[in-house]
């Protein structure tokens, strides 16, 4: 069986991370100069690369695959295992210089585990080196924050996410045009282990040229036309042609979520077409030919601050999609109301 991608492609050296170098930097010099912390809290979205530089560090600090110990506290988040773990820090390490202790989803320990471990975060031997990883801070008690070093992990950028999936596209003899990789970045939402786990799908459909026909299927994406219609609606503020728009999206079963953030995307990039221009290129490298082209004439048809009204609309309704009984809803009351805000 081959190792799935997002274990396959997971960075082995600090210098492999990408989309942390606000972090990487201040680790490297850790390790450098010697001034490694007994304890850190990493936090922040799924996939950003947290349980990877967690392992990167330990071995950097001089851990032993025997010494590196991990516990997933979503499973094993009582008091019994964090006892067990005071017991065995005491020992030695048996082959490294330090042994460390890299708790996944740390927020889900319970109280009494947390009091727990905050006796050995207090006084830790000098051979043990805690990693807490968490999805959620705010659960985390504050006494458990501050023994730590804490390091806010980012989502990833558009274009670093771009550029490693047409690499591992690339690698693993696949072909993918930016479009589609766009495509694919865009419904990760900041997410390597996302954004790969959808390539790995799409991959395995077997199709070594990767369409975005392909990718749209995969997803639950809307054809591309739907969106254009939409947004053409919106310049031209013709509300029957945007509710046809979301009617065919629904009758092709399309995912609302999507279909919402392709609209927004589409709409943030007209905006910043217009307005910054310098970034021009970088906002073509995440689409095919023909959608540039589109936003490019969506971008001269634009009036001064259509495009800005319409995205603070969308903004608000799509705040409102979870509460919402029927999916397509706060789409089209969203058109309605840039419609009507526009005349």
């Amino acid at each position: 069986m081959t190792n799935v991608l997002y274990r396959k492609y997971r960075p082995q050296s600090f210098d492999e991370v990408l989309g942390q170098d606000h972090i990487v930097s201040v680790l490297k010099n850790a390790v450098k100069t010697g001034r490694i912390s007994h304890a850190y809290l990493f936090s922040g979205s799924r996939g950003t690369g947290k349980t990877s530089l967690a392992r990167i560090l330990a071995r950097e600090a001089g851990c032993s695959d025997v010494d590196l110990m991990e516990i997933d506290a979503a499973s094993s988040r009582g008091i019994d295992e964090i006892r067990a773990l005071r017991e065995a820090v005491r020992f030695s390490p048996m082959q490294g210089k330090v042994k460390v202790y890299i708790i996944d989803e740390a927020h889900m320990l319970t109280k009494e585990a947390f009091n727990a471990l905050l006796k050995t975060l207090e006084e830790p031997p000098a051979h043990a080196i805690f990693i807490l990883a968490t999805t959620e801070t705010d659960k985390m008690p504050e006494t458990i924050i501050s023994r730590c070093q804490t390091f806010s992990f980012r989502n990833i950028s558009d274009d670093v996410l771009m550029k490693a999936l047409k690499n591992i596209a690339k690698k693993e003899g696949f072909e993918i045009d930016d479009g589609t990789a766009g495509l694919i970045v865009l419904c990760a939402e900041g997410s390597f282990r996302d954004a790969q786990g959808m390539l790995e799908q799409i991959i395995s459909m077997g199709d070594k040229k990767i369409t975005e026909e392909i990718a749209r299927q995969f997803l639950s994406a809307p054809p591309r036309e739907i969106i254009e219609k939409f947004i053409t609606a919106i310049l031209e503020k013709k509300a029957e042609s945007g509710l046809e728009a979301v009617q065919t999206a629904m009758e092709k079963n399309a995912d609302m979520k999507i279909v919402y953030k392709m609209i927004l995307r589409d709409i943030r990039s007209i905006i910043l077409l217009k307005l910054a221009p310098a970034m021009k290129k970088q906002i073509k490298d995440s689409y095919g030919e023909n959608e540039f082209k589109f936003l490019e004439k969506c971008k001269d048809l634009a009036k001064s601050g259509e495009m800005e009204r319409a995205l603070k609309i969308m903004l608000e309704y799509y705040e409102t999609r979870s509460r919402s009984y029927l999916p397509q809803t706060p789409l089209e009351l969203a058109l309605l109301a840039i419609v009507g805000d526009s005349k």
